[in-house]
């Protein structure tokens, strides 16, 4: 019998994360009956290439949706807002990657290596949140430790490539470091300080806690995926020269003793996750090394000296890839094997 196949669409294809959705669709090989190219007007016009064929993109409207099976969306909050719960009345599964469905109690947020039965929960809203990329890769690496010994708490520092901005701030980090290198003057359009040879402890919006909605994302988005309440959370987010993958320093204490053998085991069998670490030739993940592929490197894991249960570890994967496109893939899958 034959595989069955999907009509698709991708909102926001012409974007950054939108262009590798389309790649990873092809190279995954997701089972595609028709694909539809969905961007603002200003898109229309354009032809992207998939499998061998250049595809026309369309204006993404409230009709774009009427045939379509699964609607993957990376074309930012507005439109998520507003088109996502039109796609859904239409009958189509919309897997979402901007923040906007992120913590509906009725939406599933999901990483497929740690709640991936959560995607049952689609049926309520049509809508499947993918969560943020730097919360993403860390639930990843942490998921088996939780399970194993119990985190209690999570201190961790991002270091997020620009790409995370999308492609306008790739080109200014670009444009910038070619300017200071020759000793040219150059604008600051995209954050609000040179980018190039510095690194900006802000992402997102400060709130009166002090804390970045990027932040904040961090420690709600870790509880919901990880479905435990308890766990504390404390993020410092930072954007620092480096045009795609993102690293993390992250603490954790557990309610239970574990070792950092454990954790290097744990790791190992870990789906997803990577072990880089050999620390005395040198070896640990490094964010060139994670840009363009899925797993999450881990390195550096070593017991906390300073609290009896706690575990230091450095965290790297490619922002783009798992912390965006791959994921909401891998979470289209699950969804027809498991649900259509």
């Amino acid at each position: 019998m034959a595989e069955k196949s999907y009509n698709v669409a991708v909102a926001g294809a012409t974007g950054v994360v939108g262009g590798q959705m389309l790649a990873c669709l092809e190279e995954r090989n997701f089972p595609i009956k028709s694909i539809k190219m969905l961007a603002s007007s200003r898109s229309v016009g354009k032809k992207l290439r998939f499998k061998g064929e250049d595809v026309p993109v369309e204006e993404l409207t409230e009709e774009s949706f009427k045939d379509v099976d699964i609607a993957f969306f990376s074309a930012g909050g507005g439109p998520s807002k507003k088109f996502a719960p039109i796609a859904a009345q239409d009958g189509c599964v919309v897997i979402d990657n901007s923040k906007t469905w992120r913590m509906d109690p009725d939406i599933p947020l999901v990483v497929p290596e740690v709640n991936p039965h959560a995607v049952a929960g689609y049926s309520k809203k049509g809508i499947i949140a993918n969560p943020n990329c730097s919360t993403i890769q860390m639930v990843v690496a942490l998921a088996p430790i939780h399970k194993k010994a119990r985190i209690k708490r999570i201190v961790v520092c991002t270091y997020q490539a620009v790409s995370g901005t999308g492609k306008a701030a790739i080109d200014e980090l670009l444009h910038q470091s070619r300017a200071i290198l020759d000793n040219a003057s150059f604008e600051k359009k995209v954050y609000p300080h040179q980018i190039a040879f510095n690194c900006l402890p802000h992402i997102g919006s400060f709130l009166e806690t002090g804390y970045t909605d990027e932040e904040m994302k961090m420690v709600n988005e870790t509880r919901k995926i990880m479905e435990d309440d308890t766990i504390m959370v404390s993020a410092t987010t930072i954007r620092v020269p480096v045009l795609y993958s993102h690293s993390e320093a992250v603490n954790v204490e557990t309610e239970t003793p574990i070792s950092p053998e454990e954790v290097r085991e744990l790791m190992k069998n870990a789906p997803g996750v990577k072990v880089v670490d050999d620390p005395g030739a040198n070896i640990y993940p490094m964010a060139i090394d994670a840009a363009g592929i899925d797993e999450t490197l881990v390195g550096r894991i070593r017991k906390d000296v300073s609290v009896p249960n706690g575990i230091d570890m450095w965290v790297v994967a490619d922002n783009i890839r798992k912390g965006a496109a791959t994921n909401a893939i891998q979470i289209g899958e699950i969804l027809i094997r498991d649900y259509f």
